[in-house]
């Protein structure tokens, strides 16, 4: 088997072989053939795509060319979350301890953040002692003693999607709904949980900005889930605003505390229920969605989740005296307001600069040698809707330096946008994928 001859028989529409796509992967992860090819390959499928069986099959190829976690230890049906990230997404946070605290276990592999925040594990380690690292015997019995477990990628996974995701990002060759698809669910797969919930973005501050394309996705993902065995839904949702206010480690983390007491914004609490519904009813908790959505709002009216994500932060050796009083967790030296130049309603908050805003003062990471400071980021005061006057504050940057707070002021400026009249909000929930096809709401 030659690749010259995978790469033409792609570059004129040809479908690829299962056993033409594992030499690929197993020969580039190896590096036993060259990026030149890879490149040529990877540019052939964008322009030709892929159906569903080599979409399968190429996961499949990414999920074993590493190591593969098994949890079959574990008791019940082990529910996994993957978002394909935005700005301000706490769910995990608040997601977890709800659906632990209603007897689903919630064994979750979490990564750290390239872009705008943090990921989870910086988020979760904003708390004073909390540690992601630990074997994979100490991540099962977490999930068997506490219901939830946050851990980072100790093992060898994927290494094939490394690989490829450094290539595609330097080849033009990301945007590609089969090239997404897999390198997503390579990871949920490989990462050993028996079903998985998917939070597919749509909007300014997501991966995919149109609805259709996030449907798209969204579908490819559940076909692959389904295809391998995995019981898979998928929900689209808004990220054409922020997700909630905070925007930065442990702004998020303190905003996540706040939901969990019941307190928190409500487009986050809504998600979360609608997330943590379908998670309760892939792992049998329930089979009544209703049933799901009414555990989930009595695990945080009852403080059962709360009680939860202390738990699970002692578990891990976090301080849960910073749970019980946020001003415990890390704090920036100056706090800077945003004041709106105009009166009027805001009609549109372009989310991809609150995210760059947060960036430009620390909260995330540029490069992946970039440090990121727990402390600072943006908290924002006004959501879609919302009726502003001139001069009113919009926004606070939280940040340990004033210059970088500039940046952030002007990024902020530019995200909000106002109208004389008050817009329709657009919806939280656009729809959800199943195995039996898409449902639109």
């Amino acid at each position: 088997m030659r690749m010259y001859d995978i790469i033409l028989k792609k570059r004129n529409g040809g479908e690829l072989t299962k056993e033409e796509i594992d030499f690929f992967i197993n020969g580039y992860t190896k590096g036993e053939i060259p990026d030149y090819q890879v490149s040529a390959l990877l540019m052939a499928i964008y322009f030709q795509k892929m159906n569903k069986r080599e979409t399968a099959d190429l996961t499949m190829s990414i999920v074993n060319s590493g190591d593969t976690i098994d949890l079959s230890k574990i008791k019940g049906i082990k529910v996994d979350k993957h978002s394909t990230g935005g700005v301000g997404d706490t769910t995990t946070m608040v997601l977890g301890p709800m659906v632990a605290s209603c007897g689903a276990p919630v064994a979750k592999m979490s990564g750290r953040g390239l872009g705008h925040t943090g990921g989870t594990i910086d988020k979760l380690e904003s708390i004073k002692g909390f540690s992601t690292e630990m074997t994979e015997e100490q991540f099962i019995n977490n999930v068997n003693k506490v219901g939830l477990a946050v851990g980072g990628q100790t093992k060898n996974l994927t290494p094939a999607d490394k690989k490829l995701y450094a290539l595609r990002d330097v080849t033009a060759t990301v945007e590609n709904v089969s090239l997404i698809a897999s390198s997503i669910m390579s990871k949920k797969i490989a990462a050993g949980a028996d079903a998985i919930v998917l939070d597919v973005k749509t909007g300014t501050g997501a991966f995919m900005k149109t609805v259709d394309d996030s449907f798209n996705l969204a579908k490819e993902m559940v076909d692959i889930g389904t295809h391998v065995g995995k019981n898979t839904i998928a929900i689209v949702s808004d990220m054409d605003e922020p997700l909630g206010f905070a925007v930065g480690n442990a702004l998020e983390v303190a905003e996540a505390v706040e939901t969990l007491k019941g307190n928190g914004p409500k487009d986050l609490y809504d998600l979360c229920i609608e997330l943590g519904s379908n998670m309760l009813l892939l792992s049998e908790v329930t089979k009544d969605k209703n049933t799901a959505k009414k555990m989930l709002e009595n695990s945080i009216r009852s403080g059962k989740a709360l009680e939860k994500f202390k738990e699970f932060v002692k578990a891990q050796g976090g301080d849960i005296s910073v749970i019980e009083n946020t001003n415990l967790l890390p704090a920036s030296k100056y706090n800077f307001e945003v004041k709106a130049d105009r009166d009027g309603y805001v009609s549109k908050i372009i989310a991809d600069e609150i995210g760059l805003a947060a960036l430009s003062v620390g909260a995330g990471r540029e490069t992946k040698e970039s440090v990121v400071d727990p402390a600072v980021g943006v908290v924002i005061k006004k959501k879609v809707g919302d009726k502003v006057n001139k001069g009113e504050s919009i926004a606070i940057i939280h940040t340990n330096n004033i210059e970088k707070a500039k940046e952030a002021e002007f990024r902020i400026k530019n995200a909000y946008h106002y109208s004389e009249i008050k817009p329709e909000k657009r919806p939280l929930i656009f729809g959800v994928v199943t195995k039996d096809g898409i449902e639109r709401y």
